[in-house]
């Protein structure tokens, strides 16, 4: 898993370009007796056994996903085997994500080989390009491509490593987990003129600027106190020289929310203001509101499930059944709103330890980032037991 962890990370390949690491994720399927089918949402890899009435497909079907992609971030670890790959770097884990399932895969298949698997049912684990783009996603476009149609499961589950979280250590919550992301682009269309003339210009900095201050009021006296709700402006641009009044202004905001009710109220709120201001300063206003990812909520049962086969493996000290919500945001939140399941944390450290030198903590999208492999083994084993357990075994 090591190897396969740092082939990857050394190769860092972004949404829907990850033609290396698809292929040796395919290669290494087929290799252990998978049923291999490639191609969805371009790169994406599902990899299938059956066994017992699931070769005619019925009995219980399990689906376990990894995500492959990478980020735009040149990396600064210093590692022997950091990216090669300039301004691309495995910078929140999706390498240790696909190896950790990878060895599982490869306990699977030899159980399956050795008719060790137990019960009977369909397994399908599911490799996912594109974690990172946002709403265009790589987990939506592969449902959109037939996903589950193509390969029907009763119960998905998925992982991500979290700095900060004792290595190998679990966390589970159910319910709502993590927020929904969205990006709004706002643009105040005003009239341009000179600095020292702003009453013959019709200045769009000004709605801007009310903009900003008066959207903070929707999180403290719209959203209910006890309510997670987040509105950053992330980006603002105006004019280009000091003594020229612009003729537009831009703001582009994320938006986030763990109930989508709140989600919901959040965009009525911020286009309402915005076109209050607009109004009140006299320019006009135009707003792209791009819903990204929902809100990810688990199912209660298999929370239940997950937390209990934890705990079987690592003991009740190292495993959270109720762990705080999480203001970040995930795709796989698109899958379990089409199937029941449960994503999970792995705990990653304060950062882990590379060529035995410890690199410092830091969070996931930092270019001094690198995933733990001291939770490779953790992580396939849980995948092993939580399919042993869930197909009867």
């Amino acid at each position: 898993m090591k190897t396969w962890r740092r082939t990857i990370h050394q190769n860092p390949e972004l949404g829907f370009d990850e033609v290396a690491t698809s292929k040796l994720v395919a290669d290494s399927l087929a290799a252990w007796g998978f049923e291999v089918h490639t191609g969805i949402a371009a790169t994406g890899v599902v990899g299938v056994l059956r066994w017992g009435n699931g070769v005619d497909k019925s009995g219980p079907r399990l689906g376990i996903r990894a995500d492959m992609d990478a980020l735009p971030i040149q990396e600064e670890t210093g590692l022997p085997w950091a990216s090669r790959n300039t301004g691309r770097m495995h910078a929140c884990g999706h390498d240790g994500h696909t190896a950790i399932l990878l060895g599982a895969a490869e306990l699977f298949g030899r159980l399956h080989r050795e008719g060790q698997l137990p019960g009977s049912g369909t397994l399908n684990l599911i490799f996912q390009p594109a974690e990172e783009l946002g709403g265009g996603g790589g987990a939506k476009r592969m449902i959109e491509e037939g996903l589950f149609e193509r390969f029907p499961c009763d119960a998905i589950f998925g992982l991500h490593n979290y700095p900060g979280v004792p290595t190998g250590h679990f966390r589970f919550r159910p319910g709502p987990f993590m927020a929904s992301s969205d990006k709004v682009l706002v643009r105040f269309d005003g009239k341009g003129g000179h600095g020292a003339l702003p009453h013959m210009a019709v200045d769009p900095t000004l709605p801007a600027a009310a903009t900003i201050l008066a959207l903070q009021s929707i999180v403290g006296r719209n959203v209910d106190p006890v309510d997670m709700a987040v509105i950053s402006v992330g980006r603002m641009t105006a004019g280009k020289a000091y003594n020229v009044i612009p003729g537009s202004a831009e703001l582009e905001l994320s938006v986030r929310a763990l109930d989508p009710a709140v989600r919901d109220r959040l965009e009525t709120r911020i286009c309402e203001l915005v076109r209050g201001q607009a109004a009140a300063w006299g320019v006009e206003c135009d707003i792209r509101y791009e819903r990204g990812y929902p809100v990810l909520i688990n199912s209660a049962e298999h929370v239940r499930l997950g937390a209990e086969v934890a705990r079987a493996l690592i003991g009740e000290d190292k495993v959270q059944d109720d762990a705080a919500p999480i203001s970040g945001s995930e795709d796989f939140a698109f899958m379990l709103q089409q199937v029941p399941g449960c994503y999970l944390l792995i705990g990653n450290g304060d950062n882990g330890f590379g060529g035995g030198e410890h690199l410092g903590p830091c969070s996931v999208h930092n270019p001094h980032y690198d995933f733990n492999d001291a939770c490779l083994a953790p992580g396939a084993a849980f995948w092993v037991a939580l399919a042993r357990r869930f197909f009867g075994g």
